[in-house]
């Protein structure tokens, strides 16, 4: 099967395409043809290996010391199952499923397994396996922060990053769960995070969201980028505030996927799409994420003929 490798840490010349073996999955897992997957800003970090020192040592020996130990990334895909183990129950072959494959990594190649019991689920119905794709890393980390912030209707929420990955899903939970939503963006994408339902957008290079005045029950940085003394600022006494850097990897289920599923099909969750790349051109998606301006999602079309 066709697979992008990782050779070594480094920049986007490290991924090559190649021609690895076809994996065959245990009793207890699928195997799924992929047919879309993302790149992610998560599998940018894990190439160039960026990280804190006090835990550059942990992360590669858990990553690997000269080159990631499980050389395909790609943490999100959407396919269709090609065959299951013989203690499989709950898939069969030919359903069309979407995944998080996390740190077991896999996604960027035709083929991955995946265990039955992991953060696999059914697709969205009439969703397409790009726009399924597109789903999984994002929606579940605003998920899990908004959990983890106990989230509840009539609470005021602001999301800086509103227009990435992570940032339009939260826009569109949040609303879901009854919040009132602050986005705070650039002045490009201020229409975008607008049209998902944000009742009020900040442009942070022209004002200062903490400076406005207003505060919040719950303070999402879904970049991790931001002011942390800023955030705090924009809390209420009792407000909440919390970030997707540094505060361990989300863990998700079968169950949130089929959580999410549910709100796709009801028209709740939009999954938003910037580009898509053939498998062949990662570096080049990988070049375009690194530069930190998507808007959503960018996904990668491994199987062409089966977008739908």
């Amino acid at each position: 099967m066709r697979a992008i490798i990782c050779t070594k840490y480094g920049s986007p010349d490290v991924l090559k395409l190649q021609e690895v073996e076809k994996p065959a999955p245990k009793d207890r897992e699928l195997l799924v043809k992929v047919y879309a997957t993302t790149v992610t800003s998560g599998d940018c970090r894990v190439r160039t290996f960026k990280s804190p020192p006090l835990l550059w040592l942990p992360m590669r020996l858990a990553l690997g010391l000269r080159k990631p130990r499980n050389p395909i990334l790609g943490v999100e895909l959407a396919g269709k199952v090609e065959a299951v183990g013989k203690r499989v129950t709950r898939f069969k072959k030919g359903d069309r499923v979407y995944a998080l494959s996390g740190m077991r990594f896999g996604a960027h190649a035709e083929y991955v397994c995946l265990p039955e019991d992991g953060a696999v689920a059914l697709m969205p119905a009439h969703a397409t396996y790009e726009e399924a794709a597109a789903v999984p890393f994002g929606a579940t980390t605003a998920l899990h922060f908004f959990r983890k912030a106990h989230i509840r209707s009539g609470q005021s929420v602001l999301i800086y990053g509103a227009s990435g990955a992570v940032g339009t899903s939260a826009v569109q939970l949040a609303k879901y769960f009854g919040a009132e939503v602050t986005g705070v963006c650039s002045t490009a994408n201020m229409p975008l995070v607008k049209s998902l339902g944000a009742d009020r957008v900040v442009d942070y290079t022209k004002e200062d969201f903490a400076g406005r005045g207003e505060r919040y029950d719950i303070v999402l940085d879904a970049v991790g980028k931001g002011s942390k003394a800023q955030c705090k600022q924009a809390l209420k006494p009792n407000g909440t505030y919390v970030t997707v850097d540094g505060q361990g990897i989300a863990k998700v289920r079968g169950e949130d996927l089929a959580f999410l599923k549910e709100l796709v099909e009801s028209g709740s969750l939009h999954p938003v799409i910037d580009r898509r790349y053939p498998l062949e051109q990662v570096p080049e998606a990988h070049r375009y994420v690194e530069k930190g301006r998507k808007k959503g999602n960018v996904v990668i079309t491994v199987d062409r003929d089966n977008r739908i």
